[in-house]
C-alpha cells in the first residue's frame, strides 16, 4: 500500500504549469514539522515536495498561498534525471485530495464580502 498523509504549511506559493497536451500540473512544498527530540527540544521539519494534476492543480493554485496550512493526501512517487553527467533522484508526493486548513488571507476574499 503506498498511502501518504501529510499536515504541514506552503513554503512558498504554488507553481502552475501546463503540459503540452494542455493538462495542468501544481508544484508547491510544504514544511511538515518532526516531533520534538528529548535531548535538544529544538523544532525541526521536513520539506516535503507536492505535485497535484488536473483540476486538483487549478484549485491547489488559486486557494493555496504562502504560509498556508494543508493536509494533503496521496502516494509517493520516485523519479530519476540525469543533470551534468549525475543521476538525481527525486521522491515527491503525488496529491490525490487537499485540505485547505485554517483561514484564508484576507486578500483573497472577493471584493465586497
Amino acid at each position: 500500500m503506498n498511502r501518504v498523509i501529510l499536515i504541514g504549511n506552503l513554503t512558498k506559493d504554488p507553481e502552475l504549469k501546463y503540459t503540452p497536451n494542455g493538462i495542468a500540473v501544481c508544484n508547491f512544498t510544504i514544511a511538515v514539522n518532526r516531533p520534538r527530540n528529548s535531548y535538544d527540544n529544538e523544532q525541526q521539519a521536513d520539506f516535503i515536495h507536492i505535485i497535484a494534476w488536473q483540476k486538483l492543480a487549478d484549485i491547489c493554485a488559486n486557494y493555496l498561498t504562502k504560509g498556508r496550512e494543508a493536509a494533503v493526501e496521496g502516494r509517493l512517487h520516485t523519479r530519476s534525471y540525469e543533470k551534468d553527467g549525475r543521476r538525481v533522484y527525486v521522491t515527491e508526493v503525488v496529491a490525490e485530495r487537499v485540505d485547505f486548513l485554517g483561514a484564508r488571507p484576507v486578500e483573497s476574499y472577493p471584493q465586497g464580502t
